[in-house]
């Protein structure tokens, strides 16, 4: 079982079953969404997650993809598509309250990645702001 939330903690969930997959998106859609280079999801069957506290609001964001997310915070919780991925929500993974438990296992719609996140472990890194 996995719980989690979103930032302000007006939404809650609950995923139960077993993880059918943990993967890294880089399409454009998700981009834009979250406002994120690539957004992380794990999927569960749809009759295992609930939400435990509050209303997500839902975003149509194309013919068959709908966004929740928080209506007070906005964070983004959930993705189902019921002609694509019947019966399957992906939940952002990074919403989770133990996001490390079950690390990613795939990069999804890499045709879309922004070039620059391949050089990613090139660039500095700092343990907090630098100073």
């Amino acid at each position: 079982m996995a719980t989690g939330g979103c930032q302000c903690g007006g939404v809650r969930y609950v995923a139960e079953g077993e993880v059918l997959h943990h993967a890294i998106c880089h399409c454009y859609d998700c981009r834009r969404s979250s406002g994120a280079p690539m957004v992380g999801w794990i999927a569960y069957k749809s009759d295992g997650v609930s939400v435990t506290k509050g209303e997500p609001k839902v975003h149509a964001s194309s013919d068959h993809g709908r966004r929740h997310f928080c209506p007070d915070c906005g964070t983004g919780l959930f993705y189902t598509n019921d002609t694509v991925l019947p019966g399957i929500t992906d939940i952002q993974s990074a919403t989770l309250d133990d996001p490390e438990a079950v690390p990613p296992a795939a990069q999804i719609q890499y045709a879309e990645h922004l070039r620059w996140t391949e050089r990613l472990d090139e660039l500095p890194k700092f343990e907090r702001y630098p100073g």
